[in-house]
């Protein structure tokens, strides 16, 4: 992609980390910057390659019918707070408390019957052509759009997946990433926030190169 097809981007993610940079913050919560998360790592690690590498199969082996199935949209319908709900309720109490592991599958449930339609979406249809030249061929053709779709899919959506994450961190009590970007906001950390906008902006950046492959 050109430099002048970026620009845009570049001047939207510029002046976020430049309101990042001059945030006043919250004057009544001054304090020092929260310590990060470093816990949530493999947990939100797991959960972003599950999504990543989860969706597209399932919607590369179910093709753009998927898109109207009754089911899938049901499973989406139901916002990150009833999952969270869900998980407490159904958690043995043997185990303990749900911690991370139990964030790891509310996520998990709430988000990928809404990736897995959302990318079937994109699928162009199939019929007459390639279905009529058969099931290897239709395989083919989806995989073939999927692997273009796959980076900017995955750039555009992991801010959502963060935002997503505050309701179930904050009903199932863990210390998450969503978490730590809210209370750098708060705690007036423009550096971490200003961290945070730069690596969401590189994988923009890098996204149309994955795309393109």
């Amino acid at each position: 992609m050109a430099l002048r097809d970026r620009l845009p981007g570049l001047l939207v993610w510029a002046a976020g980390l430049g309101l990042a940079l001059t945030l006043p913050g919250s004057v009544w919560k001054a304090g020092p910057a929260p310590a990060f998360p470093g816990a949530a790592l493999l947990p939100a690690g797991l959960a972003v390659t599950a999504l990543a590498l989860g969706a597209p199969a399932l919607a590369w082996a179910g093709g753009p019918g998927w898109a109207q199935r009754r089911s899938l949209a049901l499973l989406e319908a139901p916002p990150d707070l009833v999952w969270a709900a869900l998980t407490l309720a159904l958690w043995p109490a043997a185990w303990g408390p749900p911690g991370l592991a139990g964030w790891l599958v509310a996520l998990l449930a709430a988000a990928l019957p809404g990736e897995v339609r959302w990318l079937a979406q994109a699928l162009p249809g199939e019929r007459p052509f390639p279905q009529a030249w058969g099931r290897r061929a239709v395989l083919r053709a989806r995989r073939l759009v999927l692997v273009r779709l796959w980076g900017r899919w995955l750039a555009a959506r992991l801010p959502v997946w963060l935002t997503a994450t505050l309701v179930l961190e904050r009903v199932l009590g863990v210390p998450g990433l969503g978490l730590d970007w809210l209370a750098r906001v708060a705690g007036r950390d423009r550096r971490g926030l200003a961290l945070w906008i730069g690596v969401l902006a590189l994988l923009w950046l890098l996204a149309p190169s994955n795309e393109e492959a």
